[in-house]
């Protein structure tokens, strides 16, 4: 476990592909346990440590990950989430095809089906469609692939996935939305690449970047 950023209030950790961020009903260990593990030992704390999830991210995905070491920096982080004006998120992927403008601005509207763990274009009067917006620009290109940035204006499940797969370019090894393969580490080339924020408690400004994965297509970008 890579440790990002810490401090009394909060704690950045870099996650792989194949972590997950609270546990569920694979019983696998979380991330979450992996952490108050290491506040445990690290600060020789007696009984339970407190440890709250702010955000997550989806098991295949990888990157930044923050959590809240104290309640009041809980409550406070949870607000500015669900503003998404507070936090500022930026992610990498690595899709199949480049899309038709190096930058743009995507709008849809989307529908999650649940037990499809999936989210679908949707028409805007569609029954519990919810709208989503992102921008992203082009980074970089290899022989096969494109290296994009997106920023998110809204929140919405499997929002990157289904919105880049809907404009013809899905993401390399995301075979739910429509990648020709699966990577070999069970992942999927999007990376939750920074977060900016402003302080819960001290209110500096915070900007915590995660490196991405080792794996030799992200560095034929020559990105670190």
């Amino acid at each position: 476990m890579t440790i990002l950023y810490e401090d009394n209030h909060i704690i950045a950790v870099s996650k792989t592909c194949n972590e997950i961020v609270q546990g569920d009903k694979t019983g696998d260990e979380p991330l979450s346990e992996k952490v108050k593990a290491y506040i445990k030992a690290k600060y020789n704390k007696p009984g339970e440590v407190f440890l709250g999830v702010t955000h997550r991210l989806d098991r295949p995905t990888s990157g930044v990950v923050l959590f809240a070491r104290t309640s009041k920096a809980l409550t406070r982080l949870n607000a500015m989430f669900s503003s998404h004006e507070q936090i500022r998120k930026t992610y990498w992927a690595i899709v199949q095809n480049a899309p038709r403008e190096s930058e743009g601005r995507l709008e849809h509207y989307l529908v999650r089906r649940e037990a499809l763990n999936k989210s679908f274009i949707a028409k805007s009067t569609d029954k519990d469609a919810k709208r989503a917006v992102l921008t992203y620009r082009t980074l970089a290109h290899s022989d096969r692939y494109t290296l994009l940035e997106i920023n998110l204006e809204t929140g919405r499940h499997h929002q990157i996935r289904c919105q880049l797969a809907a404009i013809g370019c899905p993401i390399k090894g995301d075979l739910k939305y429509g990648a020709r393969r699966s990577n070999q580490d069970g992942g999927i080339c999007l990376h939750a690449r920074q977060i900016e924020f402003v302080h819960p408690v001290s209110h500096e400004h915070i900007t915590i970047t995660a490196p991405v994965p080792n794996a030799p297509l992200w560095y034929a970008f020559d990105v670190g």
